[in-house]
This record gives structure tokens, sequence and C-alpha cells, in this order.
């Protein structure tokens, strides 16, 4: 039995990753005879609707631990790579902006606008570790580390 649940995991997981590769037409997925193993991550396409949500997510962890009055939302995504662990993890590196939101009063970042006064703009860049597990409808995001670029 176990065995029979261990095929079935690894059979879901393989079609979960293929059906979310499918969705970018430019995603980075190896060919069968590649040296990457299984279970390793891989480079996915930044403008995956996946990724995009992952980048979401982990936003919202940083604006629910930040003391900044207004939110912040993702300017851009830099990298993305994609591992089936579980679910699937994202390994994320994002910039974020602050946008012109208080937090006391927004909820959606989908109407936040990016700040317009340059004594209020602040970009941060970020490294989110996102685990997405579709079936049980549960996010975990274990790793959320921003920073303030400091060079000029």
């Amino acid at each position: 039995m176990a065995v029979n649940f261990a095929c079935s995991f690894t059979a879901l997981c393989c079609l979960a990753l293929w059906s979310f590769t499918r969705t970018s037409s430019v995603t980075n997925v190896p060919p069968p005879h590649s040296t990457i193993r299984p279970g390793s991550p891989v480079p996915v396409n930044t403008n995956n609707p996946g990724v995009r949500k992952a980048a979401r997510f982990g936003v919202y962890r940083y604006n629910n631990s930040s003391n900044d009055l207004f939110l912040f939302k993702e300017s851009q995504i830099k990298k993305a790579m994609v591992q089936i662990v579980r679910g699937l993890k994202y390994m994320l590196h994002v910039e974020i902006k602050r946008t012109v939101c208080e937090k006391r009063d927004h909820s959606s970042l989908d109407s936040c606008h990016f700040q317009r006064e340059k004594n209020l703009q602040r970009m941060l860049r970020c490294y989110f570790e996102v685990w997405i597990t579709p079936w049980t409808h549960k996010v975990h995001i274990p790793v959320a580390h921003c920073h303030q670029d400091l060079s000029p």
C-alpha cells in the first residue's frame, strides 16, 4: 500500500509540475536526459501565473510583519525556481516597492499604485521561499528576507 501511495504521490507531483510548466511557453524545464536530479529546483519563467501568485504571498508575509505605514507590492520578479517537495516550493528573488496605500485603509494590492512622492519611495530586494500544497489549499512561507539596496 505504501508503494502505491508513493507512486500515486509521485505521479500527482509530476502532473502538477507538468501542468504548472504548461502555463508558460518560455519555462525552462530540463529535457529527460538532463543531469538535473528529480526533486531538484528548476528555473521557471518569472511571468508564470504560479510564480506571480507565490510572489504575492511573499509580499503579504512582508506586509504583515513590517512596521511600515504603507503596503508594499512586487515590482519585479528577478529570478524564480520551483521544486516539487510535498507540493510546489517556489524560491523567488523579488523587488518590492512601497505603494500609496496605507495598511489600515486597503486590503487589496491590485488597486495600489507605487509611491510617487520621492521622499516616500522605497524599494527592497527580497528572497522568498513559498510552499504551496494545492490539494490542501495551504501556503507556508518559511523564508522571507528583505533588505534595502544601499548601493548608489
